[in-house]
């Protein structure tokens, strides 16, 4: 009995968390009310908000389902013997699973801009899932041999991070024809990233290191 009433639980918040993303997906998420999203599940707006004390609340569980799905797909391109070939794959991989979803994700952008909202990539609420994101990374380094200096090593994952940061964002408000121009922009980019990366090690650009740490010290406080 306890086990069914935890699958009919499960179920009804999965079919507000549907509802809700179609409608986000068809009218934007600052024009749905949580009442809208309740008459589009077929239930009533307080159950709605049993599960989900706000639309803020569904986005985050959205992300989190992104993290669940993402994993294994990451997982099964975690291949390839350079790190080119692996940041392609990671990136692509999220460029596909998101399709369905840019236009959304791309207004939402608008609302999580302040990395003290609790949607923004940056924020507190979101930190699991950027961890993930920071071990495949890291993952990717590794598996692939690829040198980095020292005092580079314990911040590169989030260098990567950032890149891929910056390319989704790109991708949200790319309108080529099938978001051809983040395609070719990400191939670029990501020689180039690589190009850099193998560069660091050179004394030469060791305050060009301390530059990029800098950087991203800023970026995370």
């Amino acid at each position: 009995m306890k086990a069914a009433r935890a699958a009919k639980s499960a179920e009804t918040r999965e079919k507000i968390l549907e509802a809700a993303l179609e409608l986000f997906r068809e009218r934007g998420f600052a024009e749905t009310s949580m009442r809208e999203v309740a008459a589009q599940a077929k239930v009533a707006t307080g159950l709605a908000y049993y599960y989900f004390s706000s639309k803020d609340a569904i986005v985050l569980a959205f992300y989190q389902r992104a993290k669940d799905d993402l994993k294994p797909l990451i997982d099964e391109v975690q291949t390839g013997k350079k790190l080119e070939t692996r940041l392609l794959d990671i990136i692509r991989v999220k460029f596909r699973y998101f399709a369905p979803n840019r236009k959304f994700l791309g207004a939402l952008m608008a609302h999580a801009a302040d990395p003290g909202n609790s949607l923004s990539p940056f924020a507190g609420e979101s930190r699991d899932v950027r961890e993930q994101d920071l071990a495949q990374f890291a993952r990717a380094l590794t598996e692939t041999g690829t040198p980095v200096p020292d005092d580079m090593a314990a911040h590169l994952p989030k260098v990567l991070w950032m890149y891929q940061m910056g390319l989704i964002l790109f991708w949200m408000y790319d309108r080529s024809e099938g978001q051809q121009r983040t395609a070719r922009l990400l191939e670029a980019s990501a020689r180039m990233v690589v190009a850099l990366i193998k560069l660091s090690s050179l004394p030469l650009l060791r305050p060009a290191r301390k530059t990029v740490l800098e950087l991203v010290e800023i970026v995370e406080s």
